[in-house]
């Protein structure tokens, strides 16, 4: 079947759709203007790109998507080598934050929220690492008999993600909530709660308030009542964690350096929050 227009002059005339990953012409109205300039693939003297972006766009959703290594992308999309080169381009230039950010700020404001949160939620997944993931980057979560890495993220009261560090799974995550939440204030100055559960208490209260200016409350599970019961504040960013994991790259680490992974998670959730603007055709 023909694909819709790229916008751009030089896509294929026709090329195959995946329909659970694939960029709706809704979708690409939004995300298309928050990409950097078109120019050279590699800088100052390197060659003008040649692919459409929306069709490598396209490539590197399917794989985050589908959880394939970046040697199977299908033969409807621009060489694998191309599409790799991109994604790591927009690492090094901040593309994939801008994006993510701007489109969080957009179904913030949509919700009729201020895009600047005040508060955020905290939480962290541990996930079994591939043979890919080095030695010197990856641990053991005995909790969870997990060998691999672990994700710790942050999202605001409506679950949309704003934060993510990955670190070894070893971790204690009262150690690298540290981490995360330095990131939290250097990127969002009006936040000053932050929810969490058990696993981050003791000093890092102290240090949190102290020098970071945010305070920590811990919501406690009741262990008076058995059997499941949804913890307030809590669900919202165990949902999220259960968004991310719905997307086969995110199911289990397979990168490298933590940095990528970290980037595979914002790009799910740019999938999400695109897909949703989109459906609501009125977003401006």
């Amino acid at each position: 079947m023909s694909c819709p227009g790229h916008g751009e002059s030089t896509h294929p005339p026709r090329c195959q759709a995946y329909s659970s990953s694939s960029i709706t012409d809704a979708q690409w109205v939004i995300i298309e203007p928050l990409l950097p300039p078109p120019g050279n693939t590699r800088g100052k003297g390197g060659r003008r790109e040649k692919h459409p972006r929306r069709l490598v766009l396209d490539a590197i959703f399917y794989l985050v998507r589908g959880g394939i290594a970046w040697s199977q992308l299908p033969h409807d999309f621009p060489p694998s080598t191309t599409v790799y080169d991109a994604f790591r381009r927009w690492i090094r230039d901040g593309t994939w934050r801008r994006i993510h950010d701007a489109l969080r700020d957009l179904v913030r404001v949509y919700e009729g929220r201020d895009p600047l949160p005040t508060a955020a939620i905290i939480d962290s997944q541990s996930v079994r690492g591939a043979d890919t993931v080095p030695r010197s980057s990856r641990g053991y979560d005995a909790g969870k008999k997990i060998n691999g890495r672990k994700r710790h993220i942050a999202v605001d009261t409506g679950g949309l993600l704003l934060a993510v560090v990955v670190t070894i799974a070893s971790i204690q995550d009262r150690d690298a909530a540290c981490r995360l939440l330095a990131r939290l204030r250097e990127g969002f100055s009006a936040i000053s709660m932050i929810w969490a559960d058990g696993g981050y208490c003791g000093r890092l209260l102290t240090w949190a308030k102290t020098v970071l200016h945010l305070t920590v409350e811990v919501v406690k599970r009741t262990d008076d009542i058995t059997g499941f019961k949804v913890l307030p504040r809590r669900w919202v960013v165990e949902r999220t964690l259960a968004w991310i994991s719905k997307f086969r790259r995110c199911v289990r680490d397979y990168e490298t350096l933590p940095v990528t992974h970290e980037t595979m998670v914002y790009i799910a959730s740019i999938m999400v929050m695109s897909r949703r603007l989109a459906r609501t055709g009125d977003w401006r």
